[in-house]
């Protein structure tokens, strides 16, 4: 096929041609930018290791592919004109050139900002948009994703143009329900392991949907009240995004269940300065969240040091139900305000108003009284089992009411009730 790499225009009855960028059919479905935020300095290429290498032929000799490679990351996380637009016959890469190109020069800044966060400023609130847009295109960007989009939607099953079209009218779906999540940026500053680099990096954990009820490119239901989000924005941070719902009720009857008022598309608020930060993982957590990452990852992972890619190896339990027994994917829940919604405008503007799921004033279920008597009584159970489970743990802030601090105070105050007097990290 013939390559758009020229637009003819009329100027003063002349004819030009305006020459256009080379086209690119090599699509790196992971950007290069967010790879080398896996790499430590003077690092360049990745322990790349390909969890279902091919079986090859030659001759009447079958072999299997090399299952690890030493490969830097213009060869890793990538496929031929995944992107590509066929026009007749024609083709065109401006889906990667310029739809990805905005998105990952926006996103770029923004995981740089919110994998060194230590506070709220004006740049929290520039970079968190981006953040959350970035994060959305990369869950659909992968083969993995654009799969799914086709296998949601018969109709787009013969059209790679209508299924890049669906990624880029849908791929902020997600962001509703991110934004009113619970956000914790942790840390793996002081762990031997760094965090895991998959071909999915914006991975969902539910303890009770198990990865061998997946067929793929199916996956767990963001929806889920019990489902998390984690996307290691590098080596050494990650965040874990965690529905208010089971934040106020830790340990949910029915995990797979739909949190309150679910949907996609919807205009919300968050208070950014209850974003959660400062928590130092400990080793064996860190693995943890590797197992995770890895167990979701649909063919390719990849480290700088080798022994990153065996978690399993190395963890205490691999028991899917069980990786989050003592409660270590929670945010502080001593940090977690009951609130009861947000209210803005006025005046010139037009009010807004919505309770803490997003319901809006006309809604059925807005402000829910009964449902809020309920959790109120499992939030502050909650939060005092918490407190025994995470005993001794590195502990979260944020910055929501301008640097004063009573939850850890209280935290220790309780455990002092209780008997556990000696001081957590």
């Amino acid at each position: 096929m013939a390559n758009l790499n020229a637009t003819i225009k009329r100027s003063n009855s002349k004819i030009v041609i305006e020459k256009q960028p080379q086209q690119s059919h090599t699509h790196h479905y992971v950007p290069q930018w967010y790879q080398r935020r896996f790499l430590p300095a003077g690092v360049t290429k990745f322990n790349y290791l390909d969890l279902h290498p091919d079986t090859l032929q030659s001759g009447r000799v079958k072999y299997q592919r090399k299952a690890l490679r030493h490969l830097g990351p213009v060869n890793c996380f990538y496929k031929e004109d995944l992107y590509t637009l066929h026009l007749g016959t024609e083709t065109s890469d401006e889906m990667e050139r310029i739809f990805f190109g905005v998105i990952d020069s926006r996103g770029l800044k923004a995981v740089a900002h919110f994998a060194d966060y230590h506070e709220l400023g004006d740049t929290t609130t520039e970079n968190f948009q981006p953040l959350v847009q970035y994060m959305g295109a990369q869950r659909f960007r992968t083969p993995r994703g654009l799969d799914d989009i086709r296998q949601k939607a018969q109709y787009l099953r013969e059209s790679s143009n209508a299924v890049l079209e669906t990624l880029s009218r849908s791929f902020q779906a997600y962001a509703t329900m991110w934004t009113e999540g619970i956000w914790e940026i942790v840390r793996a500053t002081n762990t031997q392991t760094k965090f895991l680099l998959t071909d999915d990096p914006v991975t969902f954990y539910n303890k009770v949907i198990f990865p061998s009820e997946w067929i793929y490119p199916n996956d767990v239901s963001l929806t889920g009240v019990g489902t998390r989000t984690l996307f290691p924005l590098g080596l050494d941070s990650c965040v874990i995004l965690t529905h208010l719902e089971l934040a106020r009720k830790p340990d949910p009857l029915f995990p797979a269940m739909s949190r309150s008022n679910a949907r996609f598309y919807d205009q919300t608020m968050k208070h950014l300065g209850e974003i959660q930060f400062g928590r130092e993982l400990e080793e064996g957590e860190v693995l943890r969240i590797n197992c995770i990452l890895k167990k979701r990852a649909s063919r390719f992972i990849a480290a700088a040091e080798k022994e990153w890619l065996y978690p399993e190896r190395y963890v205490s339990t691999t028991d899917w139900k069980l990786l989050d027994e003592d409660w270590f994917l929670l945010p502080n829940l001593w940090r977690v305000r009951f609130t009861t919604g947000i209210m803005a405008g006025g005046g010139k503007s037009r009010p807004f108003a919505m309770d803490e799921y997003g319901r809006k004033p006309w809604q059925r279920d807005y402000q829910n009284k009964h449902q809020r008597d309920e959790e109120w009584v499992r939030f502050e159970v909650g939060k005092r089992e918490w407190a025994k489970k995470r005993f001794g743990k590195s502990r979260s802030r944020d910055t929501n009411f301008g640097g004063r601090d009573i939850a850890d105070k209280l935290i220790d105050e309780y455990l002092a009730d209780e008997g556990i007097v000696m001081q957590s990290v």
